[in-house]
């Protein structure tokens, strides 16, 4: 899906679908997956590499992916949170600017 993050948008959370024998991401999957590879600006990991900071260049807003749902394979689907500048150098560092 290649729709830009909207004023509103908060928390997408990305589900695993069973599709047959095997399991796909749903349509928030394919959103985060757009939003990363082709509108955010990552910014920087934390030291697990299970959490990234992105910023939206079109407002500055700053957005993590994580992946909550760590007992399954590969820690599961995607989520992108809106996190404050506060939150974002608590995990990755006073040098966020």
């Amino acid at each position: 899906m290649t729709r830009p993050l909207r004023a509103d948008d908060a928390d997408l959370i990305g589900q695993w679908l069973a599709h047959g024998s095997s399991v796909v991401g749903d349509a928030t999957c394919e959103r985060i997956a757009w939003l990363v590879a082709e509108r955010l600006q990552e910014v920087a990991r934390d030291a697990s590499g299970w959490f990234t900071l992105f910023r939206d260049p079109s407002d500055g807003r700053l957005w993590e992916r994580s992946y909550p749902q760590g007992h399954m394979h590969g820690g599961g689907p995607p989520r992108l949170t809106l996190i404050t500048m506060a939150q974002a150098r608590l995990r990755y560092g006073s040098d966020i600017a």
